[in-house]
């Protein structure tokens, strides 16, 4: 090719001190994050990568591997590499960790209590790098397992990356592939902390237990491919015949 759609940007000074194959891997995922490719997408060949970028197909293929690791991308044997998308199905393996013991895993439904335009507390102000007079949408609802209610979630969504979210009437139950696809927020990773707690009147009420009983506190925060925390959460979870299951690979 006698030019390139891509800018030779590899010689950024952000990059120069990086090994070439993760600054090829850098820059695949800045054009991710600029939607030069759509979730879901096939990104061009190796070979074409190679040509683009002015290095070895070697490095593309180690940027590569690099990026599935790291969930970013997925390669398909004998198909090609394809920018992730949070499909219903990838959100239960890697971002609901709630299952009824003696169970797999399911998808939970979702019942949306409320939906609240709020100035952040001290904790959503921390744990989203944000300051009191910005505004968050916080999110109330239900997760439903087997017919019944098993964790109530407190969600607090910052307005600058989900402007008018609020007004919204279809936020759906599975929210990382709705927030990739309407506000161009891709999950990259989640931190979720958890401590024992007594269930109060209001959280017994929700879900349909005895004041006082067990349960596991979640919080959680989001962070987008930007690298950027775009999500705050806090799950209340039935432990009665409930558990937290964690892969690590």
């Amino acid at each position: 090719m006698t030019t390139s759609q891509f800018d030779h940007k590899l010689s950024g000074p952000s990059l120069a001190f990086q090994p070439l194959y993760q600054q090829v891997a850098e820059y695949i995922k800045q054009l991710i994050v600029e939607r030069r490719w759509q979730p879901g997408e096939m990104l061009p060949s190796e070979f074409r990568l190679a040509d683009e970028f002015k290095v070895s197909q070697g490095t593309v293929r180690k940027a590569l591997t690099l990026l599935t690791d790291t969930k970013i991308v997925t390669r398909r044997q004998g198909v090609g590499t394809f920018v992730s998308e949070h499909t219903a199905q990838d959100a239960l393996f890697r971002f609901f960790p709630l299952q009824a013991d003696g169970g797999g895993a399911e998808l939970p439904k979702a019942e949306l209590l409320s939906v609240e335009v709020e100035s952040p507390n001290t904790a959503v102000q921390k744990a989203l790098q944000i300051k009191a007079k910005e505004k968050v949408t916080k999110l109330t609802r239900r997760r439903i397992l087997n017919n019944e209610f098993c964790m109530v979630e407190t969600i607090y969504l910052p307005n600058t990356f989900f402007p008018d979210i609020a007004k919204r009437k279809d936020i759906p139950h599975t929210l990382y592939h709705f927030y990739q696809t309407d506000y161009n927020q891709t999950v990259l990773k989640t931190q979720d902390s958890i401590k024992a707690k007594l269930a109060s009147e209001e959280e017994a009420a929700l879900l349909n237990i005895k004041c006082s009983e067990p349960l596991l506190a979640v919080t959680r925060v989001t962070e987008s491919l930007e690298g950027k925390p775009i999500e705050y959460r806090e799950s209340m979870c039935r432990s009665d015949h409930y558990h937290y299951q964690v892969e690590l690979d």
